[in-house]
């Protein structure tokens, strides 16, 4: 069939056989290379929408790598003839076992309409792209439309009169529905075949079955757009997250110290570290609080899980712990409550926590925990856990009693409350080791100040499995 402007225009000679196949080789080779990643990626989570999104382009990749490869192949063997009107004596044409329906012969056809003699040519991969029997005969221009959807004819009928009247190339997609229903997208080229004198004398064609390859690249566009909106919705709740915790927690989060303490007996600094893994914002708190009594609270906590659940729940606890601070609830008991309030909230967490009343008359320290790492202490160059308390995790276990411990602190100790997200990535040291490696710093340090900026200089910039929040108290004397 020819494929050229000018019916007497010689025939394009074929590349040459070897340079076709070296180009196949490297086709499979890539094809092979895209495969493994799109089998790495086909055991990951179907709920990412990230990872979702690149096995769709994976997918893509492989159909059209498929495509390259049997279009070299097609190349370097050879188009067969087409069949005229339907089958003939001297080439029976393929039947639906002889090709693979996934196959490029089965995909690719071609056809040509003469228009002096009202002779249509189909090639035998034509009928099969078609679902129609060759027996039945190919469809003439008049008739092609009746096979495609009802909103794709005008584009179809425009494309053959722009090629037959104005003899401008054809290319472009349409729809076809099958007899038995099925629908697929056709890609078709072609261009008008003159003769001597310039005329339009039929039109020759390449159709090209791309569903699958349009279904892949749907399924990329689709993916693309959900991870779009996740990722919208991610950044959405990341700020809401932030400006609830930035409205909750004390305003000298950044290692600033808390003003007009210093009277009270106490220089108390602290700061906010986020995880390096995740840019969610997790359930992290601290305060630093004076009571009516002239005593102050101290307290750190941490809430399972990261964004606007944990950052609300935490809102909720830290809300319920200053509430019973100010009312003069010793720490024992206010961990007792915070456990019944996350018992019988809305959506139940697990979270620990620890809080600490300083009386600066007597330099004592009452302090209960839940679940949570003990307070370090740091004194004449050296630091030391307390001991800790009996105290279960808040949210584990129901009707649980909380014990309370009392510790002397003199002038000049340093008291370190920190969450267990201080752990580094890199060598998995206990972030309360890494404190207490940081001692003889803490004794040169003249403030609290001084304090949380030593720990933000050693591991501030460390990659962390989760975030954590740290809290200096310093005993003036």
């Amino acid at each position: 069939m020819p494929s050229h402007l000018f019916a007497d225009r010689p025939a394009p000679q074929p590349p040459e056989r070897d340079a076709v196949d070296a180009l196949i080789n490297r086709t499979r080779l890539l094809r092979g290379d895209v495969d493994a990643v799109r089998r790495d990626t086909s055991v990951t989570d179907d709920d990412d929408p990230q990872l979702r999104w690149q096995r769709a382009l994976c997918e893509l990749a492989v159909h059209q790598l498929d495509d390259l490869g049997e279009h070299l192949g097609q190349l370097r063997d050879g188009i067969p003839g087409p069949t005229a009107g339907g089958p003939t004596t001297e080439a029976s044409p393929r039947t639906p076992s002889e090709v693979s329906a996934g196959s490029l012969l089965s995909r690719v056809g071609s056809a040509e309409w003469n228009l002096l003699t009202d002779e249509v040519s189909w090639s035998d991969e034509l009928y099969q792209i078609f679902g129609r029997e060759p027996g039945a005969g190919a469809l003439s221009l008049d008739e092609l439309p009746s096979v495609l959807l009802a909103e794709d004819q005008p584009l179809l009928t425009s494309m053959v009169t722009s090629c037959l009247v104005d003899s401008r190339p054809i290319d472009g997609e349409f729809r076809i529905l099958l007899p038995d229903g099925t629908m697929r997208t056709l890609h078709m080229t072609g261009e008008p075949v003159l003769d001597s004198d310039g005329c339009t004398a039929s039109m020759w064609a390449v159709l090209r079955d791309v569903s699958r390859l349009r279904r892949s690249q749907h399924m990329v566009g689709r993916t693309q757009d959900t991870l779009r909106r996740q990722e919208h919705m991610a950044r959405a709740e990341h700020r809401i997250a932030v400006e609830l915790q930035e409205a909750v927690l004390p305003p000298w989060r950044g290692s600033l110290p808390i003003p007009g303490r210093r009277a009270r007996g106490l220089d108390v600094a602290a700061h906010y570290l986020p995880s390096g893994s995740s840019d969610l914002i997790g359930g992290d708190w601290y305060d630093a609080l004076p009571l009516p009594d002239g005593k102050t609270l101290l307290t750190v906590g941490d809430l399972t899980g990261h964004g606007i659940p944990a950052t609300s729940a935490m809102a909720m606890l830290l809300g319920a712990l200053r509430g019973m601070a100010m009312a003069g609830v010793a720490p024992g008991q206010v961990m007792g409550h915070l456990n019944q309030l996350i018992e019988c909230s809305a959506q139940p967490a697990l979270g620990s926590a620890v809080c600490c009343r300083f009386d600066p008359a007597t330099g004592m320290l009452a302090w209960a925990q839940a679940g949570h790492p003990a307070p370090l202490l740091f004194r004449n160059g050296v630091g030391c856990h307390l001991p800790a308390p009996d105290g279960v995790l808040l949210g584990a276990a129901s009707g649980v009693t909380y014990e309370q411990d009392e510790v002397q602190l003199r002038p000049g100790d340093v008291l370190v409350l920190h969450t267990d997200g201080l752990t580094r990535q890199s060598d998995h040291v206990p972030g309360a080791d890494t404190l207490l490696e940081l001692a003889p710093r803490f004794a040169q340090a003249r403030t609290a100040q001084d304090c949380v900026r030593i720990v933000v200089e050693e591991l501030g910039s460390a990659e962390r499995f989760d975030d954590a929040c740290l809290l200096v108290a310093r005993v003036e004397a």
